[in-house]
Protein backbone atom coordinates (compact mmCIF):
# COMPACT_ATOMS: atom_id res chain seq x y z
CA UNK A 1 0.00 0.00 0.00
CA UNK A 2 1.39 3.32 -0.89
CA UNK A 3 2.53 5.59 1.89
CA UNK A 4 -0.33 7.96 2.92
CA UNK A 5 0.61 11.80 3.24
CA UNK A 6 1.21 12.08 7.13
CA UNK A 7 3.24 8.85 6.68
CA UNK A 8 5.12 11.17 4.57
CA UNK A 9 5.46 13.47 6.63
CA UNK A 10 6.47 11.17 9.73
CA UNK A 11 9.18 9.71 8.02
CA UNK A 12 10.28 12.57 5.98
CA UNK A 13 14.05 12.51 6.95
CA UNK A 14 13.91 8.79 6.48
CA UNK A 15 12.53 8.59 2.95
CA UNK A 16 14.97 11.23 2.15
CA UNK A 17 17.66 8.77 2.25
CA UNK A 18 18.71 7.21 -1.19
CA UNK A 19 19.17 4.01 0.76
CA UNK A 20 15.43 3.75 2.51
CA UNK A 21 13.58 6.10 0.29
CA UNK A 22 9.52 5.51 -0.17
CA UNK A 23 10.09 1.90 -1.21
CA UNK A 24 12.12 0.82 1.63
CA UNK A 25 9.57 2.67 3.83
CA UNK A 26 6.73 0.66 2.89
CA UNK A 27 9.25 -2.21 3.39
CA UNK A 28 9.45 -0.98 6.51
CA UNK A 29 5.75 -0.72 7.37
CA UNK A 30 4.87 -4.35 5.99
CA UNK A 31 8.06 -6.02 8.23
CA UNK A 32 8.01 -7.34 11.43
CA UNK A 33 10.09 -7.96 14.18
CA UNK A 34 10.29 -10.04 17.70
CA UNK A 35 12.42 -8.99 20.45
CA UNK A 36 13.07 -10.79 22.97
CA UNK A 37 13.70 -8.22 26.28
CA UNK A 38 12.03 -4.83 26.88
CA UNK A 39 15.03 -3.47 29.45
CA UNK A 40 18.04 -1.26 29.01
CA UNK A 41 19.00 -2.97 25.09
CA UNK A 42 15.49 -3.91 23.93
CA UNK A 43 14.30 -0.25 25.21
CA UNK A 44 16.32 1.86 22.82
CA UNK A 45 15.98 -0.83 19.92
CA UNK A 46 12.23 -1.40 20.50
CA UNK A 47 11.82 2.97 20.63
CA UNK A 48 13.92 3.28 17.24
CA UNK A 49 12.39 0.46 14.98
CA UNK A 50 8.58 1.93 16.28
CA UNK A 51 9.77 5.58 15.10
CA UNK A 52 11.23 4.16 12.11
CA UNK A 53 8.28 2.58 11.13
CA UNK A 54 8.41 -1.19 11.68
CA UNK A 55 5.11 -2.15 10.82
CA UNK A 56 4.89 -4.68 13.77
CA UNK A 57 7.13 -5.57 16.84
CA UNK A 58 6.35 -8.21 18.94
CA UNK A 59 8.04 -7.90 22.29
CA UNK A 60 8.28 -10.63 25.14
CA UNK A 61 9.45 -9.99 28.37
CA UNK A 62 8.58 -11.15 31.72
CA UNK A 63 9.40 -9.04 34.17
CA UNK A 64 7.93 -6.14 36.38
CA UNK A 65 9.42 -2.65 36.78
CA UNK A 66 11.63 -1.66 39.21
CA UNK A 67 12.58 1.25 40.25
CA UNK A 68 16.47 1.00 39.63
CA UNK A 69 15.38 0.06 35.79
CA UNK A 70 14.63 3.78 35.24
CA UNK A 71 18.40 4.59 35.41
CA UNK A 72 18.50 3.05 31.94
CA UNK A 73 15.36 1.16 30.70
CA UNK A 74 13.99 4.56 28.35
CA UNK A 75 10.44 3.15 27.68
CA UNK A 76 9.33 3.48 31.55
CA UNK A 77 8.92 6.00 34.19
CA UNK A 78 8.03 6.23 38.07
CA UNK A 79 4.81 5.18 38.14
CA UNK A 80 5.29 2.24 35.71
CA UNK A 81 6.97 0.62 38.54
CA UNK A 82 5.55 -2.57 39.40
CA UNK A 83 3.60 -3.26 36.38
CA UNK A 84 4.73 -6.11 33.40
CA UNK A 85 7.38 -4.44 31.10
CA UNK A 86 5.75 -6.04 28.41
CA UNK A 87 2.29 -4.04 28.89
CA UNK A 88 4.27 -0.28 29.27
CA UNK A 89 6.73 -0.78 27.23
CA UNK A 90 3.68 -1.89 24.27
CA UNK A 91 1.54 1.22 25.40
CA UNK A 92 4.21 3.51 25.06
CA UNK A 93 5.52 2.00 21.54
CA UNK A 94 1.84 2.57 20.53
CA UNK A 95 1.94 6.41 21.93
CA UNK A 96 4.80 7.21 20.03
CA UNK A 97 3.53 5.69 16.68
CA UNK A 98 -0.02 4.88 15.85
CA UNK A 99 1.15 3.72 12.32
CA UNK A 100 2.14 0.71 13.92
CA UNK A 101 1.12 -2.85 15.56
CA UNK A 102 2.67 -3.66 19.06
CA UNK A 103 2.02 -7.04 20.69
CA UNK A 104 3.77 -8.27 23.82
CA UNK A 105 3.92 -11.22 26.09
CA UNK A 106 4.14 -11.07 29.87
CA UNK A 107 5.52 -15.06 29.88
CA UNK A 108 8.87 -16.17 30.11
CA UNK A 109 9.80 -17.40 26.51
CA UNK A 110 10.20 -21.20 25.51
CA UNK A 111 10.41 -23.01 22.73
CA UNK A 112 6.63 -23.34 21.85
CA UNK A 113 6.03 -19.75 21.74
CA UNK A 114 9.16 -18.67 19.79
CA UNK A 115 8.01 -21.70 17.12
CA UNK A 116 4.45 -19.44 16.76
CA UNK A 117 5.39 -16.03 16.35
CA UNK A 118 9.22 -16.62 14.33
CA UNK A 119 7.69 -18.04 11.16
CA UNK A 120 5.45 -14.49 10.97
CA UNK A 121 9.23 -12.48 11.62
CA UNK A 122 11.40 -11.10 9.21
CA UNK A 123 14.14 -10.58 11.74
CA UNK A 124 14.92 -11.43 15.77
CA UNK A 125 16.25 -9.01 18.17
CA UNK A 126 17.57 -10.57 21.37
CA UNK A 127 17.94 -7.94 23.77
CA UNK A 128 17.98 -10.98 27.01
CA UNK A 129 19.98 -10.98 29.53
CA UNK A 130 21.50 -14.83 29.91
CA UNK A 131 23.03 -17.37 27.97
CA UNK A 132 20.12 -19.97 28.07
CA UNK A 133 18.17 -17.43 26.69
CA UNK A 134 19.99 -16.50 24.15
CA UNK A 135 20.79 -19.93 23.10
CA UNK A 136 16.72 -20.78 22.91
CA UNK A 137 16.80 -17.63 20.14
CA UNK A 138 19.43 -18.93 18.48
CA UNK A 139 18.56 -22.49 17.51
CA UNK A 140 15.14 -21.00 17.27
CA UNK A 141 16.22 -18.83 14.42
CA UNK A 142 17.77 -21.66 12.67
CA UNK A 143 14.95 -23.71 12.84
CA UNK A 144 12.77 -21.02 10.96
CA UNK A 145 15.50 -19.42 8.67
CA UNK A 146 15.52 -16.03 10.65
CA UNK A 147 18.56 -13.61 11.54
CA UNK A 148 19.30 -12.53 14.70
CA UNK A 149 21.19 -9.63 15.84
CA UNK A 150 22.34 -9.59 19.31
CA UNK A 151 23.91 -7.35 22.41
CA UNK A 152 24.77 -7.55 25.43
CA UNK A 153 26.08 -4.77 28.22
CA UNK A 154 27.80 -4.43 31.29
CA UNK A 155 29.68 -1.74 32.80
CA UNK A 156 30.85 0.62 30.30
CA UNK A 157 31.44 -2.14 27.06
CA UNK A 158 28.83 -3.77 25.34
CA UNK A 159 28.80 -5.58 22.47
CA UNK A 160 26.78 -6.02 18.95
CA UNK A 161 26.32 -8.88 16.49
CA UNK A 162 24.40 -10.35 13.40
CA UNK A 163 24.16 -13.98 13.19
CA UNK A 164 22.75 -14.99 9.74
CA UNK A 165 23.06 -18.63 9.77
CA UNK A 166 19.36 -18.83 9.62
CA UNK A 167 19.33 -17.46 5.40
CA UNK A 168 23.01 -18.37 4.74
CA UNK A 169 24.19 -22.04 6.45
CA UNK A 170 27.51 -21.28 5.81
CA UNK A 171 27.32 -18.16 8.27
CA UNK A 172 28.15 -18.79 11.72
CA UNK A 173 25.64 -19.11 14.88
CA UNK A 174 25.66 -17.65 18.30
CA UNK A 175 26.64 -20.66 19.40
CA UNK A 176 29.76 -20.39 17.56
CA UNK A 177 31.05 -17.68 19.37
CA UNK A 178 29.73 -18.82 22.49
CA UNK A 179 29.82 -22.61 22.30
CA UNK A 180 29.46 -22.89 26.21
CA UNK A 181 28.29 -20.35 28.51
CA UNK A 182 31.46 -18.43 29.60
CA UNK A 183 32.68 -17.99 33.77
CA UNK A 184 31.10 -15.25 33.33
CA UNK A 185 27.58 -15.90 33.23
CA UNK A 186 26.52 -14.80 36.60
CA UNK A 187 27.83 -11.42 36.38
CA UNK A 188 24.50 -9.13 35.33
CA UNK A 189 23.99 -5.29 35.49
CA UNK A 190 22.81 -6.38 39.26
CA UNK A 191 26.11 -7.48 40.70
CA UNK A 192 28.32 -5.27 38.41
CA UNK A 193 26.38 -2.26 37.36
CA UNK A 194 26.09 -0.78 34.24
CA UNK A 195 25.92 2.97 32.63
CA UNK A 196 22.75 3.85 30.93
CA UNK A 197 24.19 5.37 28.20
CA UNK A 198 25.90 2.70 26.98
CA UNK A 199 22.78 0.46 27.25
CA UNK A 200 21.35 3.43 24.79
CA UNK A 201 24.28 3.06 22.78
CA UNK A 202 24.09 -0.98 22.08
CA UNK A 203 20.27 -1.01 21.64
CA UNK A 204 20.38 1.54 19.24
CA UNK A 205 23.11 -0.19 16.98
CA UNK A 206 20.94 -3.29 17.66
CA UNK A 207 18.26 -1.33 15.97
CA UNK A 208 20.27 0.43 13.27
CA UNK A 209 21.75 -3.50 12.44
CA UNK A 210 17.89 -4.65 12.32
CA UNK A 211 16.97 -1.79 9.72
CA UNK A 212 19.88 -2.64 7.72
CA UNK A 213 19.02 -6.34 7.66
CA UNK A 214 15.64 -5.75 6.83
CA UNK A 215 16.15 -3.72 3.59
CA UNK A 216 19.20 -4.75 3.01
CA UNK A 217 21.76 -1.77 3.00
CA UNK A 218 25.02 -1.18 3.65
CA UNK A 219 27.79 -3.11 5.42
CA UNK A 220 26.08 -5.18 8.16
CA UNK A 221 27.41 -6.65 11.10
CA UNK A 222 26.78 -9.94 9.75
CA UNK A 223 29.37 -12.89 10.80
CA UNK A 224 31.09 -10.32 12.91
CA UNK A 225 31.30 -9.00 16.82
CA UNK A 226 31.37 -5.09 17.41
CA UNK A 227 33.19 -4.68 20.70
CA UNK A 228 32.45 -1.29 22.23
CA UNK A 229 34.30 0.28 24.92
CA UNK A 230 32.80 3.66 26.15
CA UNK A 231 35.20 4.42 28.60
CA UNK A 232 38.34 4.78 26.81
CA UNK A 233 36.03 5.17 23.53
CA UNK A 234 37.42 2.37 21.38
CA UNK A 235 35.39 -0.01 19.48
CA UNK A 236 36.75 -3.09 17.51
CA UNK A 237 35.50 -5.56 15.09
CA UNK A 238 35.98 -8.92 15.07
CA UNK A 239 35.64 -11.34 12.81
CA UNK A 240 33.59 -14.64 14.22
CA UNK A 241 34.49 -18.18 12.53
CA UNK A 242 31.89 -20.54 12.24
CA UNK A 243 32.82 -23.35 14.38
CA UNK A 244 32.87 -26.87 12.62
CA UNK A 245 31.90 -28.78 16.00
CA UNK A 246 28.71 -26.54 17.15
CA UNK A 247 26.30 -27.90 19.06
CA UNK A 248 23.77 -26.03 17.72
CA UNK A 249 24.17 -25.97 13.39
CA UNK A 250 26.76 -28.38 13.21
CA UNK A 251 25.38 -30.92 10.91
CA UNK A 252 27.45 -33.86 11.54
Amino acid sequence: MPLDDSQIERYSRQILLKEIGGTGQEKLLNSTVFILGAGGLGGPSAFYLAAAGVGTLIIADSDQVELSNLQRQILYKTSDIGQPKGKVAARTLRQLNTDIHVWYSGERVTDVQLDEVLPGCQLALDASDNFATRYLLNAACLRHHKPLVTGAVMGFEGQVAVFRHGVDPQAPCYRCLYPTTPQTNNASCATTGVLGGVAGMIGSLQAVEAVKELLGIGTTLAGELLLVNALDVIFHRVRIAKNPSCPTCHKG
